[in-house]
């Protein structure tokens, strides 16, 4: 039986290469060798001498174990591989992907009943393994029980995902009547929790998958909200009374449905028109999408006069990040012309996505590479819809389902009042002590640098620098920095490079907050460390952190675990 469940497993990988290479013939001979071994493996677990082997006192639980995995496998193999390979081909990357005709929904409204079939088959026999004691089962049966549970569990979190997308895009996406969107173009140069600070605004429309942007508009066009629009006053208390007032501000919470119903109704205020939700990106998911549609070529005539000699009129994945977060400030002198330029790029990137340029796999991965750092985000104004995108990441909740149990997060706010965080690297990491009094310890360290020039104060232009009209030093950066913990724990500490300083705490949905500004000249590097303590999740921790210009993988370091005897 193990030698059968064993040849099943190994063949999990060769399939996963059939659908990277969208090679249905392939697929499907692959799952029928995995459905030949599931099915001898369950037909050894149903023999008379191995049902009679699990009903012997001290040794039966093992030979039960066994035939529940047997058992398992092989409902998987039927009920979700099988299904799941058979509408693999009906899918078509080309016609999921925009294009100028829009989207063909029909695939892909009729996978979504086998793919939520197969996903609830497989929730079925993972909650049926999971009903086992491995703590009675020999090490030989109890290690690979563990590792199926394991398997079971990120297969059960991925298909309940693709059926909650089958289900829910063809709606979002326009299918059944026109969707509009507020688009936010988060800047990454200068910092809010969510990633940057407003740049180029618009409303998104989607009509049966085509893309078209209308209105545009900048969030310093937005003026002053007056009254503010009302905002969780626990919130409030955290990061000020500006959430509700500034657009430029909605997003120094880290938790994106706040910030997105904000500048839902700051929109509808200024401009009277009710958009369906709001969809937020930064220019390195732009880049991400223009390295799958090529590049993209300016041809408005103002913007070619904005751009002058100095700047590119065609913009890649290559030079687009650098041009927009900070070439622009030094050959363009007036924030509006920036906030111009910035916007004229998004519509000529988008033109781009909605004309069906480039490869539409390499599309929706460079998308879905976006999604992953927590560079793409999605509000929906429609609760039903909204009560399941909370479940995942991509909502950008810091309270919920989509946060796992021992979560800690980090987020950056500037307090420079400019765009010096295109110079500031970063890099953030757990270390997890040993328990005290019976409760999980956990430090997270951030260590910023200031990789601006020794000249920043004169050789970068006073719109990156702030000028000092803050009160930072040109060329400085001031950020504060948010960390939060798992629900119900403590931040009992904070250290500024090693040394115990004060700092802000507060409590938000039940997490404890540390805040902590952080000053740093051109060339110095300085290290914060919150410590938080009575944690009660005995879990691995997660961490999440504001995405940066820099790439997800050089800010957060692996988890050190501490030597506890």
């Amino acid at each position: 039986m193990n030698q059968e469940l064993s040849a099943a497993s190994k063949l999990v990988d060769g399939l996963k290469e059939d659908v990277a290479r969208n090679d249905p013939a392939s697929a499907t001979a692959t799952v029928e060798q995995i459905r030949s071994h599931t099915a001898s493996a369950e037909e050894a677990a149903t023999d008379p001498i191995w049902v009679l082997a699990s009903a012997i006192p001290g040794i039966g639980p093992n030979f039960s174990a066994v035939a529940e995995v047997a058992r398992s496998a092989d409902d998987v193999a039927n009920l979700a591989l099988a299904p799941l390979v058979g509408v693999f081909g009906s899918l078509n990357w080309e016609t999921l992907a925009p294009n100028a005709t829009g989207i063909d929904f029909g695939p892909l409204e009729a996978a979504s009943p086998s793919v939520t079939s197969a996903a609830h088959a497989v929730r079925t026999s993972a909650a049926r393994l999971e009903e086992i004691d491995s703590t009675k089962l020999l090490p030989q049966v109890a290690e690979p029980l563990v590792e199926a549970r394991n398997k079971l569990h990120d297969v059960t979190d991925a298909l309940d995902a693709s059926a909650n997308a089958s289900q829910l895009l063809p709606a979002m996406l326009g299918a059944l009547e026109n969707r509009s969107y507020l688009l936010m173009i988060q800047n990454n140069a200068e910092s809010r929790a969510s990633g940057g600070i407003p740049g180029a605004i618009a409303v998104l429309n989607l009509d049966k998958g085509k893309l078209t942007l209308g209105a545009q508009s900048s969030a310093t066009d937005m003026g002053v909200i007056s009254p503010p629009v009302p905002v969780d006053a626990q919130q409030q208390f955290i990061y000020s009374p500006r959430l509700g007032k500034f657009m430029q501000d909605v997003n120094l919470t880290p938790d994106f449905p706040t910030a997105a119903s904000t500048a839902q109704q700051m929109w509808e205020r200024r401009t009277g028109q009710r958009v369906d939700g709001v969809i937020s990106i930064d220019p390195i998911t732009l880049a991400y999408i223009l390295k799958a549609t090529g590049p993209i070529t300016i041809t408005n005539p103002d913007l070619v006069q904005l751009a002058g000699e100095s700047l590119p009129t065609q913009l890649d994945g290559g030079n687009l990040v650098k041009t927009l977060l900070s070439d622009v400030y030094r050959e363009i002198e007036k924030p509006e012309l920036q906030d111009l330029y910035f916007a004229g790029v998004a519509q000529e990137a988008f033109s781009a996505l909605s004309g069906g340029k480039g490869d539409a796999k390499g599309l929706l991965e460079g998308i879905t590479r976006g999604t992953k750092e927590g560079r793409v985000l999605v509000w929906s104004a429609n609760s039903a819809e909204q009560s399941v995108l909370v479940r995942y990441p991509v909502s950008g909740s810091i309270a919920g389902p989509s946060v796992s149990p021992a979560e800690f997060g980090v987020y950056f706010n500037d307090g420079t009042g400019a765009k010096m965080d295109y110079y500031v690297k970063r890099t953030v990491q757990l270390f997890k002590e040993c328990p005290k009094d019976g409760y999980e310890q956990t430090t997270v360290r951030i260590t910023s640098s200031n990789t601006a020039p020794s000249s920043a104060a004169t050789s970068l232009p006073a719109y990156v620098t702030g000028d000092g009209n803050f009160g930072v030093p040109p060329g400085s950066v001031q950020t504060n920095i948010v960390a939060y913990g798992p629900v119900q724990a403590h931040v009992e500490i904070a250290k500024l490079d090693g040394q115990r300083t004060e700092f802000a705490p507060y409590i938000h949905s039940n997490r404890p907050v540390g805040v902590l500004a952080v000053r740093l000249a051109p060339g110095e590097s300085r290290s914060v460390e919150f410590t938080f303590g009575k944690i009660v999740q005995h879990t691995e921790p997660n961490l999440v952190v504001t995405p940066t210009v820099q790439d997800v993988k050089d800010v957060i370091l692996p988890t050190q675990n501490a030597q506890c005897g």
